[in-house]
Order: structure tokens, then C-alpha cells, then sequence
């Protein structure tokens, strides 16, 4: 297969404003309790423009997106719902959704938006509210919870309806095929990759006890103790719990959650005129393959990654931390080797020797990761962002990784069949 040529952006663009809400079940959430979707969106959107010392007046352009909009918040064009809530009535925006990668392909649009020269402020934008659903009977604000028996007719229509939708299994039983294929290429016993799960699982749950934006806030010894366990280990370990699917167990599949994130992009030589610390988006490779192939997101990580790392010219060894899309967590691990951020084959022993952890010399996912961070599906992406940009700034707080991180890798992956790779790194 011949692959053409990448160029870099005809113009350098970064990051100058980031802003986020909590993960949270809004229905139980006193302080957010009642708020719509759009805003929920607008005090992401707001925040970004505290952070970056900027009016709605002086953003000329705007994404919007969520993984679903016509399931999760019922609306055609949902963009022009949230631009009521952050001052932007009239603003030129548009909405897009590619499932759990929405808020990196938002990322990609307000860059390319940049760097064509078209406009020179974007903002850019993920909501979801991945707990509820409005009523039908009442306003937007009065929600219901969502039920298996809302949530798996959607899931199914993720599959083309003549050819893949037959082919896949359930979305755990799909999840799996990459970490059996990892399994047995490199001889792990069922007791290894169990105990590199939990452990994964064990580092995501500290970090996210440390990161106040974070869904899952109480940490695996108290969960442990009130079951009756001294260690946190032997818990995850337990029936109490227990598998989903072949090798995932529940601390291992992402609560979905209500949230939104933002972020506020620039030309790299104007975001240098604003009062924080401009993060360039050195490049974003892409790759999009459908349900029905095999290894889909392994195939897609690949080609985006190559994609990057040829426009960029970074080496793996230049990454200081990676952020990777893990609702289903044997991701976190899969897509670090093939990025080349962990040794392939070796990447488990680096996750028990405590290496992956926040705090560790490889960190990956300093936020918690979607188990305990939470999964607001289309917004998930975007708060990857803000986190990077926040550890890049040094100001991660109790979270913050050893080596405030000079460069950063994102791999996004969805259920839409979307994968991007980027590279984001402190602007000179």
C-alpha cells in the first residue's frame, strides 16, 4: 500500500483557552441539577474564554458536537441551541458527531479552520448528557434516566445496516478482540493480563480520587473495606467485581456521565498576545474504518499515528505523556504500544511495575481515565484536551504528573468507527 504525502498546516495554530465542567450524574449533582445541554455547553464554552482573557465577541467561529444529538439532547442542529448561553446569537458554527472521537475531530475542525487562514479565533466544543433523557412531557431540564432499553437500540445503529450490523457481536464481546490478539501473540497467562487490568483500573481510580473534575472520586481501599477486603487488589480481583466479557470486568468499563469541554485556538504568533501559555497542535493524523473489519481500531491507531508522526517528525521517544480514549480500559494498554510510547509486548509489565500511573515516569490518562473519570461520550475527547493542556501548564494540581509535559500524545478512538492521533506540544 503507497501512502501519499503529509504536509504540516500552512500556518502554526495553538491552544489559548481551555475550560471544562465536572463529570458528573447531573441528576444527583445539586449544584448542576436542572441545567440543559446547551447550558452545559455554554459554561464549558464561557470558561474557555475566561481562561484565555477573551469576550464571545472576539471568537468568529464555533463546533459544536455530541456523539448523538438526535438521542442524547433531541435536536437537529444543536449549535444553534448552545450559542444563546455563551453570547454567540448569529455566530457562524456548525455540529458534527462521530460517536466517542466528536470532541478530537472538533479539535482537527477549528485547527484546519486556522490554518487555512479562514479565521483566526475558533472556539470548539463537546457536550453530552450521557445519564438522562428529557421526559418528553415537560422541558429539556427534567430528565429521566436512561435505561438499557433506551441505550442498545442506539448502539446497534452504530453498524451499517446491509453488511456490518449482522457481522458484530456485542460491543464488550468486540472490545475484547484486540487485547486476545495481544494476549496471545505475547503468551500472557489469564492471571497476567487479569492483574494488568486491575492494575490499570487501581491507577486510573488514584488519580481520579486526586482531579476534582473526575466522576469516581472515592478511592478502591474504602470500596474494598466496606466489602469486607484489606486490599484493594484482592477486591478488583473478586466476584464483587466481576467479568463483563472475556477478559473486562466492570471497574473496566467507563459510567457514562453528563459534561462538557472547550477549547479556544489560535495562530500560534496571536496566541502568544493572550495571558496563558500557548499548547501548539504540532499535527492530527486520521483514519476511519468500519465495524465489519477486523481489528478496526488497531488498524486505524496505526495509519493515524503514522500519519502524525511523518507531518510532525516527533519520535516516540519524545512524548512525555499520552492520553488515550480507554471506555473499554484494554485500550489504555493497546493503543500505548501501538503508538510506540511502551515497548510492544512489554507495555503489561510497565502497567504492574506502577509505571503508567500518574505519578510514574510513563504516565498515561493523569486524569483518571474513562473508568473513574467518567464517559460523556461526545465531551470525552475534548476533556482530554483540556488535561492535556492543564499537565502541560503545570497546573494539574494534586494530579499534576512528575515531568510537567512538553509534548503530548492524544489517540481518540469511537464508536463511529473514528480514530485520530495528536501531537500537542508547548509553544516556543
Amino acid at each position: 500500500m503507497t501512502h501519499s504525502k503529509i504536509g504540516r498546516f500552512s500556518r502554526s495554530v495553538s491552544i489559548f483557552g481551555i475550560g471544562a465542567t465536572p463529570f458528573m450524574d447531573i441528576n444527583d449533582d445539586p449544584e448542576h441539577e436542572g441545567l440543559t445541554e446547551g447550558e452545559v455547553f455554554g459554561c464549558a464554552a464561557i470558561s474557555a474564554m475566561e481562561d484565555a482573557g477573551i469576550e464571545p465577541r472576539d471568537v468568529q467561529y464555533f463546533y459544536h458536537c455530541s456523539a448523538n444529538p438526535a438521542f442524547f439532547n433531541n435536536c437537529v442542529t444543536p449549535n444553534m441551541q448552545v450559542a444563546e448561553w455563551m453570547g454567540m446569537r448569529g455566530r457562524g458554527s456548525v455540529h458534527h458527531s462521530e460517536a466517542c472521537c466528536s470532541g478530537y475531530v472538533g479539535l482537527e475542525q477549528a485547527v484546519m479552520a486556522v490554518a487555512s487562514g479562514t479565521y483566526d479565533i475558533v472556539l470548539s466544543g463537546g457536550a453530552e448528557m450521557g445519564t438522562g433523557l428529557p421526559d418528553g412531557t415537560k422541558p429539556a431540564c427534567f430528565r429521566r434516566k436512561i435505561t438499557t432499553d433506551d441505550i442498545y437500540p442506539d448502539l446497534v445503529k452504530i453498524g451499517d445496516r446491509a453488511y456490518a450490523r449482522s457481522l458484530i457481536g456485542g460491543m464488550n464481546v468486540g472490545s475484547d478482540n484486540w487485547l486476545d490478539l495481544y494476549v496471545r501473540t505475547y503468551g500472557l497467562t489469564d492471571e497476567e493480563i487479569d492483574e494488568t487490568l486491575n492494575k490499570m483500573a487501581y491507577d486510573g481510580r488514584r488519580a481520579a480520587v486526586r482531579n476534582p473534575l473526575a466522576l469516581l472520586r472515592t478511592p478502591f481501599e474504602e470500596e474494598a473495606k466496606e466489602m469486607g477486603f484489606d486490599d484493594p487488589m484482592e477486591y478488583l480481583r473478586s466476584p464483587y467485581n466481576p467479568k463483563i466479557s472475556q477478559y473486562l470486568r466492570v471497574t473496566g468499563n467507563a459510567p457514562a456521565a453528563d459534561g462538557a469541554a472547550a477549547v479556544i485556538v489560535a495562530p500560534t504568533e496571536m496566541a502568544h498576545m493572550f495571558k496563558t501559555k500557548p499548547i501548539e497542535i504540532l499535527g492530527i493524523g486520521a483514519s476511519c474504518l468500519e465495524f465489519a473489519v477486523p481489528q478496526l481500531e488497531k488498524q486505524a491507531t496505526a495509519e493515524a499515528t503514522r500519519q502524525v508522526y511523518e507531518m510532525t517528525g516527533v519520535k516516540p521517544e519524545e512524548i512525555d505523556l499520552l492520553l488515550v480514549n480507554d471506555f473499554i480500559l484494554g485500550s489504555r494498554l493497546l493503543a500505548a504500544e501501538e503508538v510506540g510510547y511502551l515497548p510492544r509486548g512489554e507495555g503489561w509489565k510497565y502497567v504492574l511495575e506502577g509505571r503508567t500511573a500518574f505519578d510514574g515516569d510513563k504516565p498515561i490518562n493523569s486524569s483518571g481515565g474513562r473508568p473513574s473519570y467518567g464517559h460523556a461520550f461526545g465531551a470525552s475527547g475534548m476533556a482530554d484536551v483540556y488535561e492535556a493542556v492543564l499537565q502541560m501548564r503545570g497546573e494539574a494540581g494534586d494530579h499534576q504528573v512528575k515531568k510537567v509535559p512538553k509534548t503530548t500524545f492524544l489517540r481518540g478512538f469511537g464508536g463511529g468507527q473514528n480514530v485520530r492521533a495528536i501531537i500537542l506540544r508547548t509553544a516556543d
